[in-house]
């Protein structure tokens, strides 16, 4: 098993397009990236923490490879907008990759200039890449939120 950690907008529908993905085992919404530990989303949203709204995946390398995972991130999310996705704004909607390991450093790396050639977003891709921290697991009611409704 292994661990990868997004951030692309608000949580709720990020961990939702990843759920469909076969070889994810597991998913849970929190926050990285920040200086303030154990935030709340009080805390988050007020901008003040640093943290992304983040989804922290449990993975299976023998049925999704990193890469793989990496296409669904930038095909889920605007990752040329500076500090927001859609009508949510501030620096917990950025677009970041925090990696647990130089090999996926690399991979994301390489991912970025590959999407940046590929003409397929109009503007300087801003995605963050930066080594994965402590992850603070949202409260529970944000947790698989989209199968809630």
């Amino acid at each position: 098993m292994d661990k990868a950690t997004f951030a692309a907008g608000c949580f709720w529908g990020v961990e939702s397009a990843f759920r469909r993905v076969p070889g994810i085992l597991d998913t849970a919404v929190g926050y990285t990236g920040g200086t303030t530990e154990n935030p709340t989303y009080k805390d988050v949203c007020s901008g003040a923490t640093g943290h992304a709204e983040a989804i922290e995946i449990t993975f299976d390398p023998a049925q999704v490879s990193y890469d793989e995972l990496l296409e669904v991130f930038w095909q889920i999310h605007d990752p040329t907008t500076l500090n927001r996705q859609g009508p949510d704004v501030g620096t917990q909607y950025r677009s970041a990759v925090f990696v647990h390991s130089p090999e996926q450093e690399k991979a994301a790396r390489t991912s970025k200039e590959k999407q940046q050639n590929s003409g397929i977003h109009h503007g300087e891709i801003v995605t963050e890449i930066t080594p994965a921290g402590p992850f603070y697991r949202a409260e529970e009611y944000h947790q698989r939120y989209i199968e809630k409704l």
